[in-house]
């Protein structure tokens, strides 16, 4: 048992048998290594020179990838240290989407960076302290040296998306994918406004990645429903429903009793009627394509088929959604209310066969708010790594003209930001400068993994580096990793919005604060399995009178 103390002989017990305990240093080198080893596994994938990551999950499936949120998601984490660094790549991912694996990195080498601190016997708070001071310094450089951007930019635009392509599977036709990623997200913007939910992202396996295309409307992934129906509506008059064309059955414990089989045909022609008021109801509206959320009843789909109407029916809320915004269609809820200003307006409506697969294509809408982008690839593997790398520009973009601001790419940023923090801890006498100083040099670790990852020496990459930036008007210089010079970002188009560096250095910077502050971590016991720990991390309680 657990005890606090012995009090005349008698120990007091405060934790259940079996309870694991680790305080003190201990304690925080066990988090610190754990966070290390999360930033780890990942920095490998940083920058255009950054290798996959193979995922095998118990099943025996394949994921192969360099997003850093994709593998902290997929690995199986059990220490709660490395857990809150899973945190950091999952707010970063959803709040600006891409990332994830700068704001990891920099977490682990923060901490990193706080371990020598506390071997100096400083203390933690005084660590912590000076961390949320360089944090605040780093953040108004960053906002200083930002340069502005809008809708009206194309081509930086276009520049913001290759760069966050770079280094994916997607690479190779990043130009093209560039384009159609600034294509969805012109369409979908209104003023300032962008909701990245109006553009989905539907894949299939066949042809190559050069195949991908952005449709000015919807593509449905499902067949029509009835052979005798069109599989092609021009000028197409779109009904969206939410209810289904079927006749309800009873909710209650009430019975029909039938006694006769005159009875019964009445009771079968009744509900023939039913459904036909329902068909009726969608031809005198003078629709000839129905979306339907829900199902169909084959009696309803005859008497549409006759009326030459396309069909689809079970398909998702989100294409729903997605319809209504797209043909300017009203989301039907009773089929009583459906009226001819409800109806959506696309050019085009078509039933396509796509890699093997029947996808219904809504084209040509008056006014798109929600566009689609369908991607093609050889293979599983493949398409879904260009689905990632497609995310990631299509949410960069956002963020990029979500603030109107951007920043140099290449490493050239931290190494700025880096410096502005140094000459801010020279303002300092105390330990304070001490931790403005190791955030300065942990922001240096984007920079170091790039020249790493390129198979470059980093102290000579890094020492280049500091030198073009001790000129005062050289903000924008940064690594170019296929040559190995130093080179203008600005004029290579590497570029990334300001959103996602404020995003990590932020969640980087609390997160290690918080792991930093953490002096006792108490596992409960009595669990089927015990608390996962690094070797040799969690003791009993330790310290006098414990057993």
């Amino acid at each position: 048992m657990a005890t606090l103390a012995n009090l005349g002989g008698q120990p007091v017990l405060i934790l259940p048998e079996g309870t694991f305990r680790s305080r003190g240093r201990d304690a925080q080198r066990n988090n610190i290594a754990a966070a290390k080893a999360i930033a780890d596994a990942v920095r490998t994938t940083l920058g255009p020179k950054g290798m996959d990551k193979m995922l095998v999950d118990s099943m025996g499936d394949v994921v192969i990838t360099n997003d850093g949120a994709t593998i902290l998601e997929e690995m199986q984490i059990e220490h709660p240290a490395a857990k809150m660094m899973v945190e950091v790549a999952k707010t970063q991912d959803k709040i600006v989407g891409d990332g994830t694996t700068t704001a990891v990195v920099l977490a682990g080498e923060l901490l990193k960076k706080a371990e020598g601190l506390l071997d100096q016997e400083i203390h933690p708070t005084v660590i912590t302290k000076g961390f949320r001071m360089a944090k605040v310094k780093a953040l108004e450089a960053l906002e200083k040296i930002a340069k502005k951007v809008d809708i009206t930019h194309e081509d930086i635009l276009r520049q913001i998306a290759i760069t966050a392509m770079t280094g994916k599977a997607a690479e190779r036709a990043s130009k093209e994918l560039a384009d159609i990623a600034v294509g969805a997200i012109k369409r979908v913007a209104e003023g300032k406004e962008i909701d990245i939910d109006n553009i989905k992202i539907e894949k299939k396996e066949g042809g190559s990645i050069n195949d991908t295309r952005l449709i000015e409307g919807v593509v449905i992934d499902k067949e029509v429903v009835h052979t005798a129906m069109p599989k092609k509506v021009e000028k197409a008059r779109i009904t969206v429903l939410s209810s289904a064309l079927e006749i309800k059955s009873l909710e209650t414990d009430a019975k029909v009793s039938i006694d006769s089989p005159e009875k019964m045909q009445l009771f079968l022609e009744e509900e023939d009627k039913i459904l036909k008021r329902m068909a009726d109801k969608i031809i005198e509206s003078g629709a000839n394509v129905v979306f339907c959320q829900k199902g169909i009843d084959d009696t309803a789909q005859h008497y549409l088929a006759k009326a030459k109407i396309l069909v689809a029916r079970r398909v998702k809320k989100s294409d729903i959604d997605s319809l209504g915004r797209a043909t300017g269609a009203a989301i039907i809820h009773n089929l009583n209310d459906l009226k001819k200003e409800d109806l959506g307006y696309a050019n085009l409506v078509e039933e396509r066969k796509v890699a093997g697969d029947q996808m219904i294509f809504v084209e040509g809408c008056r006014q798109p708010k929600a566009v689609t982008i369908l991607i093609r690839g050889g293979t599983e593997h493949v398409i879904s790594e260009v689905e990632r790398a497609m995310q990631d520009a299509v949410k960069g973009l956002a963020a990029a003209l979500d603030l109107g601001k951007i920043v140099p790419g290449g490493g050239a940023i931290e190494i700025e930001v880096a410096k502005e923090v140094r000459k801010y801890a020279e303002s300092f006498e105390g330990r304070e400068q001490l931790a403005i100083n190791a955030f300065a040099e942990a922001l240096e670790i984007i920079p170091r993994s790039l020249a790493e990852n390129a198979g470059m020496d980093p102290i000579d990459k890094l020492a280049a580096l500091r030198a073009m930036h001790e000129k005062a008007t050289s903000p924008q210089y940064g690594l170019d990793v296929f040559t190995g010079n130093v080179e203008d970002m600005y004029k290579l188009g590497v570029v990334e919005p300001l959103k996602i560096k404020l995003q990590a250095v932020m969640s980087a910077s609390e997160a290690a604060e918080m792991i930093l502050r953490i002096d006792d971590v108490i596992a409960a016991g009595g669990s089927e399995r015990a608390p996962a720990m690094p070797p040799g991390g969690m003791s009993g309680m330790g310290g006098e009178g414990d057993y």
